[in-house]
């Protein structure tokens, strides 16, 4: 932790920058199309990578006991950063997202932890993947805002472990957009799902987070 790399934020805002403006091309390679993303979308996912490599250089471990705050700061920022709503509107649609994230059956945070409490010993590159296909799947541990939230923590603990962090691009999208479609329609808890299908696109997340590792463009060194 002492030696870890700092974030490379210009990059990462040129290489979002670049996916937002060719998203058509993208679309057009998606089974179910997404919404472009906003400027607004971008610089509040920019903040959220500032944030992760805030928490990396302060040596805080966000899944910690008494530290699922900054899971929900993570989604906050992603979220309302830059947002023009108003202050009571955030507070309102904040507090739905914290009763969610505490208290939703078979989901949570509880569910989360118990996950990573199963998978500790998992190679990284997995243990990303499906720490990622876990807030994905229903029921989601956000409100909103899971693929961008869901992408910061992957990247987190990619970083803790000496690894560049998971940025969305033209080159990784559709490798990115088609397994996260299939994981929010599957279910925790579900023995199917649970069994084969998640841990199906867990496999096929982590193995775009290996081969992402080769380019190494997001960090400072």
């Amino acid at each position: 932790m002492d030696n870890i790399a700092r974030l490379d934020i210009a990059a990462i805002r040129s290489c979002l920058i670049d996916t937002q403006n060719n998203f058509k091309k993208i679309n057009a390679s998606l089974k179910v199309k997404r919404t472009p993303p906003s400027d607004t979308v971008i610089e509040n996912l920019i903040a959220g990578y500032a944030k992760i490599d805030e928490y990396l250089v302060n040596g805080i471990d966000l899944f910690a006991y008494g530290n699922s705050g900054l899971l929900l700061e993570l989604n906050y920022i992603v979220l309302y950063q830059h947002s023009t709503n108003s202050s009571i509107e955030k507070h309102s649609q904040f507090e739905a997202t914290q009763s969610h994230f505490y208290d939703v059956r078979d989901g949570g945070i509880g569910q989360l932890m118990d996950w990573l409490a199963l998978n500790e010993n998992t190679d990284v590159w997995k243990r990303s993947a499906g720490i990622f296909t876990n807030i994905l799947s229903q029921p989601q541990l956000f409100l909103e805002g899971n693929h961008r939230t869901g992408s910061l923590i992957m990247s987190y603990v990619l970083m803790r472990e000496g690894y560049s962090p998971f940025v969305l691009s033209c080159e990784n999208a559709k490798h990115f957009f088609e397994p996260a479609e299939l994981s929010k329609k599957r279910r925790k808890k579900s023995l199917v799902d649970d069994f084969i299908y998640l841990p199906k696109q867990t496999r096929k997340f982590a193995k775009l987070l290996r081969s992402e590792q080769e380019k190494r463009r997001f960090l400072i060194t």
